[in-house]
Order: C-alpha cells, then structure tokens, then sequence
C-alpha cells in the first residue's frame, strides 16, 4: 500500500510532464511557423562593427518556398537609422526607396551593390560613413502575379544592425558578433529548458512526498499503538502514560488496626499525643461506641 501510490503518483507526475512539454513544444513550433508557413528569413549574423572607410557586406538566408508555383519573389532591404525601431515605409539605405531596387545594381547609387543566390541574399555598403549606421531590414516578397496587378501574398522579413565606429590604427576590417540566438530558436530553448527541469525536479518532489507520506502514517500508527495501550490499562485520557491509578481496598480487621503512616512515624502513639490509645488492651475507639459492620465490607 505504502509503495503503491507513490509509483501511481509518479506515473501521473511523468505524464503530466510530458504533455506539458507537448504543449510548451507546440506553442514554440507555432510561434515560428504562424507567420510564415512555407516562406522564412532570418540573418546569420545581427550586429556588424564597421570602422568609417570600410566595406560591409550583410547577408540574410531564405528558407521554404513559394506558395504558389506561379509566384515571384523579390528580395528588398530597408534602413532606419534608429536601431532599436522597425523598418517602415519604403525608405531603403542611402536615400534608396523600395521598387526602385531589387537583386540587380543597374538602379543603384554609388557604392551600394545588392545580390541573391539560391538560399542567401546580400547588401554590400562602401566605404561607410556614420550616417550609414542604423537597422537594415532584409524582406522577401513573395508576388502572385494577375492580369492588372501583383498581388504581395507573402512577406517575411529579418534584420541586421550596422554599428560605425572612429577609423583606429588604420584597420578597415569589419566584425560580427550575436548576442542572442537567431529568431525562432529562442522559445524552443526556453521549452527544452523548462522541459528539462521540471524532469530533473521530478524524483525530488516524489521523495519529499512519499518522506511526508511515511511521516503522517508513523504519526497516526504511534497514536493508535498509545490509544490501544490506554484502552488496554483502562486509561480514560490516551495521552497519560504514567502508572495507572488503582483503587485501594481494606478489610474490616486493617481499618481496625492502626496503620503505619506514610512518614513512618505513629503520631497517635507518640508520648503526650491528646486522645492518646492506651499502649496495650483496647484500641483507640471508645468502647461505648460501635462500629455496625457494613455488608460491603462483610463482602470483601
């Protein structure tokens, strides 16, 4: 009995665990795929340090496809110099406005090049300056082309920061750096993460529950041995658990001898006690009166 419902809570507790992690799993997978079904961007990298003078080149990957076989996907970045806002409207780096350039360089200024592969597409900035420093928002768009019109079904976008810095030394080399995981990865870390603790966490928890288990049922089973004890020793109070009263019974021949006294010492027979019993002869009652023998003590 006492093996038994840890194991069925234990069950219980590994199950409840898993589908917590199903669940944790599924919310993640959603918060990834929601947006986006068949068409993602992400940067491999975030954050770019650039001294002035130098060369840039940001790169951005594509992942799924189309939604339709008959649509046409157009790659397009946009700037803000604000880091920490998103990209609105149409403005594009260096003054550039989004139509006006795509994967190709007949459109675009003086030392700013665009270009796509199969998976990757990328913007190459020269000889940056600070007013280059900002966000670059790098957009797939995904066209379902129609008689009159294009129609922009899909458009998942990603980012990268470009931080300018004081040329130092001479160097105009460029570097990268990521201080937190790409895009969707951070909830299924988070999901694993609390998946594996509460797994870890799980024997503990089981232990401190069956220890109070154990601890309630001893209680219970001291009291029970005490109250069956008392009851066995005719105690009304279970809790006593000293020596158990008992009623003194004497004859009719002890109550009319003297008796010994609990201090050992016979005050009626001490010289010059008053009402003194003679030293031998009667005992100490007047022989005028008469004790009448009670059938209670006749009986005992």
């Amino acid at each position: 009995m006492e093996w038994g419902l840890p194991c069925r809570t234990s069950l219980c507790g590994l199950k409840i665990m898993l589908w917590v992690c199903s669940v944790l799993f599924s919310v993640a997978g959603g918060e990834m795929s929601h947006a986006h079904p068949t068409l993602s961007v992400s940067a491999p990298h975030l954050h770019y340090t650039c001294p002035e003078g130098a060369t840039v080149k940001m790169m951005c990957s594509k992942r799924g496809t189309a939604l339709h076989d008959t649509d046409v996907l157009k790659y397009t970045w946009l700037f803000t110099p604000h880091s920490d806002q998103h990209c609105t409207g149409r403005a594009g780096p260096r003054h550039t406005t989004i139509g006006t350039h795509s994967h190709g360089n007949h459109t675009l200024p003086p030392g700013m090049e665009t270009a796509a592969a199969e998976q990757n597409f990328w913007i190459v900035l020269k000889n940056v300056t600070h007013a280059d420093q900002g966000r670059y928002c790098c957009v797939v768009l995904d066209f379902q082309p129609e008689h009159k019109h294009a129609t922009i079904v899909q458009k998942p976008h990603s980012h990268v920061i470009l931080h300018v810095t004081p040329r130092r030394n001479g160097s105009l080399d460029c570097t990268f750096w990521d201080p937190t995981p790409p895009g969707g990865s951070v909830p299924v870390a988070l999901a694993v993460a609390a998946c594996i603790l509460a797994l870890l966490s799980l024997p503990l928890i089981l232990v401190l529950v069956y220890k109070q288990r154990q601890n309630t049922h001893s209680g219970r089973r001291a009291q029970e041995l005490v109250r069956m004890d008392s009851e066995a020793l005719g105690h009304e109070n279970p809790v006593f658990l000293g020596g158990s009263p008992q009623t003194k019974t004497r004859t009719v021949s002890q109550i009319m001898t003297r008796q010994n006294s609990e201090t050992g010492r016979h005050l009626l027979s001490e010289p010059g006690t008053p009402l003194s019993p003679p030293a031998h002869g009667d005992v100490f009652f007047p022989i005028e009166d008469t004790i009448i023998e009670s059938p209670e003590f006749l009986q005992v």
